[in-house]
C-alpha cells in the first residue's frame, strides 16, 4: 500500500510523513528527491514550476508507486499534488494507493517556511501554491494546527491500512 501525504509546501508532508511511516513501520519517501536539477533551481530562484515542468517529475513518481506496488513495498510518499490532474496520475490503484491532506491557513504555513533553512522551496513560493491547491474529496483530511502527535493520531485513527 502506498499512502501519500499532500500539502502545500511547509504544511508538514516530511515530518508527518515520516512520523506516519516510523508509527507503521513502512518505508518513507520523498517527492522531493525525484525533481530534476532544473526544477530544483528554478523553485530555488522562486519561480513556479509549470504543468509542463511537473510532467517529468510525475511520470517518475507514478512508476516508482507502480514499483512499489509490484514489489508488495508499503510506502509513505510526501507529494505536494496540489492539483487533481497530478492525483489522478499517481493514484494508479484507489484500493492500493490512499490520500492524506494537511490543511492549514496561509499564515501558519507563511511562519514555517520563514523558520525552515536548508530547503529549495523558498517561501515566496508559497502563495503560487495557495493559488493552484485543489483541496482532495477523496482523502483523510487533517487541519494542522495541532501538534505533530495530535496531527499523526489524527491519521492513524482515521487510517485503514491491511
Amino acid at each position: 500500500m502506498i499512502i501519500i501525504v499532500t500539502g502545500v509546501s511547509g504544511s508538514g508532508k516530511t515530518t508527518i510523513g515520516k512520523m506516519l511511516a516510523d508509527s507503521l513501520k513502512w518505508e518513507f519517501q520523498d517527492a522531493d528527491n525525484f525533481h530534476s536539477l532544473d526544477n530544483i533551481n528554478k523553485m530555488r530562484q522562486g519561480i513556479p514550476l509549470t504543468d509542463a515542468e511537473r510532467i517529468p517529475w510525475l511520470e517518475t513518481l507514478q512508476l516508482a508507486i507502480k514499483k512499489w506496488l509490484q514489489e508488495n513495498k508499503n510506502v509513505v510518499l510526501a507529494c505536494s499534488a496540489l492539483k487533481v490532474k497530478y492525483r489522478e496520475f499517481l493514484v494508479v490503484d484507489q484500493q492500493l494507493v490512499k490520500l492524506v491532506y494537511l490543511q492549514g491557513n496561509f499564515t501558519i504555513i507563511s511562519e514555517r517556511l520563514h523558520q525552515r533553512q536548508n530547503h529549495f522551496m523558498s517561501a515566496q513560493l508559497l502563495q503560487s501554491q495557495f493559488d493552484i491547491v485543489e483541496e482532495p474529496v477523496d482523502a483523510i483530511k487533517v487541519d494542522i494546527a495541532g501538534s505533530q502527535a495530535e496531527i499523526l493520531a489524527k491519521i492513524l485513527q482515521q487510517l485503514t491500512v491491511p
